[in-house]
């Protein structure tokens, strides 16, 4: 990774953003002033003053820094070196001109810990993928840049009860719940972003990660500007029609007293429409 940044003003956000120079697709759309809208609304809509959040896969930061400036306290996982660098500077950065607080765990939320290898995309720097023991780096990604890192389990650095969770960790999502198991039990009413990549997923098939989420209570549909809710079976189907590779969902979710529609009467309206419509 070549690690080079550049410093980025992001008007919406009131301060400067730090990106890596030579990322592809999270550095350009900061750049621009945004990066996954419809996640950010969602996310945005459950954060405030006093709100705890967890970032797992917090890549440059980009969802910390706006919980922080929100007034939430973050905890954010980020296991590339070269990013929890730059994330670092990004929560210091807010930490400095918010109400809330955040720090930087350099690891990656796995079911236990210890130490694996990661392998780097070369030019889209969000997509980073931890190898089991003896694997090698998936086809779309042979020859890429490896290096090690650590593993840890949530709980033990985090307790609960959170608010907010937020996981994109390139296919290791269920086992970064797998060693959160405990904080999650004891969040009864949260909201939850995560990514549902049934190419790249380890340590379970995609209806065991569904299972799972099933299981801790959650109400899930895709993080859209007009989710609606999804049986797991609707959402299974949908992520394996697109392309695999390529493919998979951003999913969101809530439990508890959390409410679902967070966006408006006009976005309900439109995902009561949409339930209607897609397959």
């Amino acid at each position: 990774m070549d690690g080079r940044t550049r410093t980025v003003p992001v008007p919406a956000l009131g301060l400067d953003f730090e990106v890596l120079a030579d990322d592809s697709i999270i550095g350009p759309a900061i750049a621009s002033g945004s990066w996954e809208d419809h996640e950010t609304a969602l996310f945005r809509a459950h954060i405030g003053p006093g709100k705890r959040v967890l970032d797992l896969g917090a890549n440059v930061g980009w969802f910390a820094v706006q919980a922080i400036l929100a007034g939430a306290e973050v905890t954010a996982f980020e296991p590339v070196p070269e990013i929890a660098a730059v994330a670092g500077r990004n929560i210091a950065r807010a930490n400095e001109s918010g109400p809330g607080s955040g720090k930087l765990m350099p690891f990656a939320a796995a079911e236990r810990a210890g130490t694996a290898r990661i392998v780097l995309a070369a030019t889209n720097h969000g997509d980073n993928r931890v190898l089991d023991d003896s694997a090698t780096a998936p086809a779309d990604l042979a020859g890429s840049e490896e290096v090690e890192t650590r593993l840890e389990r949530v709980d033990d650095h985090l307790s609960g009860p959170i608010d907010v969770l937020k996981v994109d960790t390139q296919g290791s999502e269920f086992l970064a719940l797998t060693g959160a198991r405990k904080l999650l039990d004891a969040s009864p009413d949260i909201a939850l972003l995560i990514e549902f990549w049934p190419y790249a997923l380890r340590g379970a098939t995609p209806e065991e990660l569904l299972a799972l989420l099933d299981e801790l209570g959650f109400t899930l549909g895709k993080a859209t500007a007009a989710p609606y809710p999804m049986s797991s079976e609707r959402i299974l189907r949908q992520a394996l029609a697109r392309d695999p590779v390529k493919g998979g969902l951003d999913l969101y979710g809530v439990k508890g007293r959390r409410p679902f529609h967070v966006l408006g009467p006009a976005a309900r309206l439109r995902s009561i429409w949409r339930g209607l419509r897609e397959n």
